[in-house]
């Protein structure tokens, strides 16, 4: 009897323990996705009950709450240096970017817990860093309607976060805590593999999931041929067992996918593309948003657990590429910052799509797009994915940075840029940017009225340099994210999203009527000046009848004339 009471009291503890775990998408049949209390407590229970799962803090958000971050470690050892020491390798996954697009913020709840119970056998030499919603604001501003194309779940969170930001452009600005928070986590881990987890809106297709790769040219190096010739392919092989043909992700805009397109360039403002400035091998799951939440959260569950399989077999290729990567970086001199697509050259994929065709729209009686479900068809397509670098530059010695340019210290200190403060005020021979023209959007984007076409002039000037400046050495770790955020015709350079904009504003000026005598004896005692207006008038008309852009000529071109407008200030030390 005693043992048959034991018995019945095991097997209710085991049920209820199952239940507890029993996830709000498995509870709903694949039709509700959990809230933001219920997934924290979920993590919390099972950090309770698991000595292999821990729940830790990562830092702050622009909410109350604080960004989490969920590991598993087979060996149940939670030590950053140990893991290193024993050459795990890392995954960081992140969930819930746009947490309207909640596949992975569910699936990975699931992973998480069968790996704790030992219903998916994660490898010895992988260790699991999952972020269960980066966006937390959003996540908590549910709703059922803001993805008006979507199938399911019933209720789910918003694209902006707290600041109404979009959280997939800021790893550049880091205008959100919670950015913050998940650039020092990263640098913390230093992750081989970094998947960030979204749904993806466009086209009408066959397939469940979608796959966007961090473009293997612009990645360079021994990482390039070993994630497009290797990694690549073998997670297309493993998913096509699963029952999911992978295509890359459809980008295509302006006609049907069955034309072809190409591919995505992320550059450093988005997750994945800021990961593989620091060497990290970046992928971005896109499950199609028209399939059912069920099927598309099932296929995200897949696709983690084919990365987690093959970056364990092929952890040494891994490891050893990145190796190779940073040491080749620690040597180049020249960096490539903006990039081109180059569509001579293309693969041929097979997509399973749709046959399309137009009607009347019933809503404007004018010309719509439909795609025919009934009428689905395979075709080899082309797929551009190659490009090619339109615009490199030369790496200094150092960049000085002037102490009063805090916003930008600061975000160069969170992603662990080594910065020495000067000791003293000096004069240095410096290389120094000007600012000669740009082009900056009429309308604000993500908090920014960015800039772009940015033209500049270099020269080699004396500079004076103050007490708490900053030399940053060029030659560390950081180097191709400090070449693409401090060098001022960068596409996503600091410059171009506003961080310098004080220097293109004027501080000090003249009154015409009292400035007219002056410029009068200046011209009279500079004989260059006076040729160089003379040439100005004589190709623009429109100048030679102003007479005050002519005072004003003269005054840029005097000792009156402030030398910071337009003047960069980041300097480079050559």
């Amino acid at each position: 009897m005693n043992r048959w009471l034991f018995f019945c009291l095991f097997l209710f503890a085991f049920n209820v323990s199952a239940q507890n775990f029993e996830t709000v998408f498995e509870r709903t049949d694949g039709i509700q996705s959990v809230s933001y209390k219920q997934l924290i407590d979920y993590y919390k229970l099972l950090d309770e009950q698991y000595e292999t799962i821990k729940l830790a803090e990562a830092g702050e958000t622009d909410t109350y709450y604080p960004l989490h971050v969920v590991y598993y470690s087979g060996s149940a050892k939670f030590e950053v240096h140990s893991w290193k020491a024993d050459k795990k390798l890392i995954i960081l996954i992140n969930n819930g970017i746009h947490p309207g697009e909640p596949d992975g913020i569910d699936a990975s709840m699931m992973l998480l817990r069968d790996a704790a119970m030992g219903k998916v056998k994660i490898p010895d030499n992988i260790v699991l860093a999952v972020v269960p919603v980066f966006n937390i604001g959003g996540m908590n501003n549910r709703g059922s309607h803001s993805r008006a194309n979507q199938n399911g779940p019933l209720e789910y969170g918003f694209r902006g976060n707290a600041q109404n930001l979009d959280l997939n452009r800021d790893f550049i600005k880091m205008d959100a805590k919670e950015t913050q928070s998940l650039v020092g986590l990263f640098h913390q881990l230093d992750p081989d593999v970094f998947i960030d987890n979204h749904v993806s809106n466009g086209a009408d297709y066959q397939h469940v999931m979608t796959l966007l790769t961090t473009q293997h040219n612009k990645l360079g190096g021994a990482m390039a041929k070993y994630l497009n010739e290797i990694f690549e392919p073998m997670i297309y092989k493993d998913m096509q067992k699963k029952g999911y043909d992978l295509v890359p992700y459809v980008n295509h805009w302006g006609h049907t996918p069955d034309r072809g397109w190409i591919a995505f360039h992320e550059g450093p403002r988005f997750a994945s593309g800021f990961a593989a400035l620091f060497h990290t091998y970046s992928f971005v799951s896109e499950t199609h948003m028209l399939k059912p939440f069920r099927q598309r959260v099932e296929a995200t569950y897949a696709l983690m657990n084919s990365f987690i399989s093959l970056a364990s077999t092929n952890a040494n290729g891994i490891l050893e590429t990145r190796e190779a990567q940073k040491e080749a970086y620690h040597k180049q001199m020249n960096l490539p910052v903006a990039w081109t697509s180059d569509t001579s050259k293309y693969t041929t994929i097979t997509f399973k799509g749709y046959e399309s065709g137009y009607k009347p729209s019933a809503v404007s009686g004018k010309t719509r797009l439909y795609y025919d479900r009934d009428k689905p068809y395979t075709k080899q397509i082309k797929f551009y994915n190659h490009y090619t670098a339109k615009q490199s530059i030369s790496i200094p010695k150092a960049y000085i940075l002037p102490r009063g340019w805090g916003r930008v210290a600061e975000r160069l200190k969170i992603n662990g840029v080594k910065m020495k403060e000067i000791a003293a005020d000096t004069l240095m021979a410096l290389s120094v940017h000007t600012i000669e023209s740009y082009e900056t959007s009429p309308r604000p984007y993500e908090g920014h009225y960015v800039h772009s076409n940015v033209k500049t002039r270099l020269e080699k000037r004396f500079v004076k340099v103050y007490k708490g400046d900053y030399v940053i050495t060029a030659n560390q770790p950081a180097k191709r994210y400090l070449a693409e955020v401090l060098e001022p015709t960068a596409p996503d350079a600091f410059f171009a999203w506003g961080f310098f904009d004080a220097i293109l504003q004027q501080k000090e000026g003249y009154s015409d009527y009292v400035f007219e005598n002056e410029a009068a004896k200046i011209l009279e005692n500079d004989v260059v000046l006076q040729k160089k207006l003379r040439k100005q008038q004589g190709e623009d008309r429109k100048f030679a009848d102003d007479g005050e852009a002519q005072l004003d000529f003269i005054y840029k071109n005097s000792q009156y004339y402030e030398p910071v407008h337009m003047r960069y200030p980041v300097y480079r030390l050559e």
